[in-house]
């Protein structure tokens, strides 16, 4: 199976910065090894859909509201994200819980959401532990309660949709990545997890890294088993460095 890297571009770029790097990623990440994702803003996931075209690189949004239609000011609706042609949605970003407050059951909702809304989108769920978290031991009770909290009334056959991305929030955008050993417990541990709570179904739901990953250090994240991709952040701003990562083997 291939790895599923994931390029969050997050608020980087405006819009002529965000088609200009849609074409340098249909230039330099076709026939990759991988299933190369990118995430532009909202604004301009329409534009950069159309540049992608005929690359094989698929489209994320970073964002999804849990109704499909309303009066919901500044929000974007599944049926919106399935018309623009996206693939994967990410939901519960560590930056969306810390700076705009929401919660495991907001996140719930969306996740309930993408998967009963549309079966072309897959929810990218994301979890981490913070530093002073780690720092008491405490990591793994603290993921085990996001996913419990996150995946409430989500079916087996639904899970069969989801990615889960492990992104300890004190990786994020620090320059520290995990350790080879951080990374196999915890994701041995997420896989432990859905396979209690989804039985074989668990076998089929990628497990992505995320956190301060660049080309450098991807090989060993590759390598690391329970790993079936990433998701990067400020390295997916460069198709350069993207192509290293997704042409990994």
């Amino acid at each position: 199976m291939k790895k599923i890297i994931i390029g969050n571009w997050k608020m980087n770029l405006g819009l002529k910065a965000s088609l200009k790097l849609a074409m340098e990623y249909k230039k330099n990440l076709k026939g990759t090894n991988s299933v190369v994702v990118a995430g532009p803003s909202e604004f301009a996931l329409a534009d950069v859909v159309n540049i992608l075209k005929g690359s094989g690189v698929l489209l994320a949004a970073q964002n999804v509201f849990w109704q499909n239609e309303g009066a919901y000011t500044g929000e974007v609706s599944v049926k919106t994200l399935e018309e623009i042609g996206c693939r994967y949605v990410l939901i519960g970003h560590s930056e969306r819980r810390q700076y705009l407050g929401e919660s495991c059951r907001i996140v719930n909702q969306k996740i309930k959401a993408v998967l009963i809304l549309t079966q072309k989108i897959s929810p990218v769920l994301c979890v981490g532990e913070s530093l002073s978290t780690k720092q008491a031991g405490k990591s793994k009770i603290f993921v085990s309660g996001q996913l419990q909290r996150a995946l409430v009334n989500v079916k087996s056959f639904e899970a069969a949709r989801l990615v889960i991305a492990y992104e300890p929030i004190w990786a994020i955008g620090t320059g520290k990545t995990a350790t080879e050993k951080d990374v196999l417990e915890m994701h041995g541990h997420i896989r432990v997890w859905l396979s209690k709570r989804f039985g074989v179904v668990a076998g089929k739901i990628p497990i992505l890294y995320g956190g301060s990953v660049k080309a450098t250090v991807a090989i060993e994240l590759l390598a690391t088993p329970d790993v079936d991709g990433l998701l990067v952040g400020g390295a997916s701003l460069l198709a350069s460095e993207m192509k290293k990562i997704a042409n990994i083997k």
